[in-house]
């Protein structure tokens, strides 16, 4: 990655980042995020985001994107996982344990359907 050393560089990074999510949102892919920052991990987080890699990969999961960001603000609500599919809006979800996010995958990320009990943001 080139360094960001004005306005114009930041502004054409935003425009690539932009492009890119656009494209992975024609292409179908699904986005799974956990947050993982101190507070995050602290709730158990990485256990949270165990659980989903080792689903999808026992699953074959193809179209999935699993990622990891850090504070996201809400920290009386982590472990929080965020979904985001093709060009729909983000569905985050709170308190996320192992097994609830072993659901999100199975309800949400492959059959469509949102898990309303746990959504804290959509």
């Amino acid at each position: 990655m080139t360094a960001i050393r004005s306005l114009d560089d930041l502004k054409k990074f935003r425009e690539d980042v932009l492009e890119k999510k656009a494209q992975e949102a024609q292409l179908g892919i699904t986005q799974v995020i956990v947050s993982l920052g101190s507070c995050g991990i602290a709730a158990g987080a990485l256990h949270t985001m165990q659980a989903i890699l080792e689903q999808a990969e026992a699953e074959h999961l193809t179209g999935i994107q699993v990622s990891q960001t850090g504070c996201i603000g809400q920290c009386e609500e982590e472990p929080i996982v965020q979904v985001i599919t093709g060009g729909q809006h983000k569905v985050s979800y709170g308190k996320v344990s192992p097994e609830i996010a072993r659901r999100i995958l199975r309800e949400h990320v492959l059959g469509g359907k949102v898990v309303q009990e746990y959504v804290i943001e959509a």
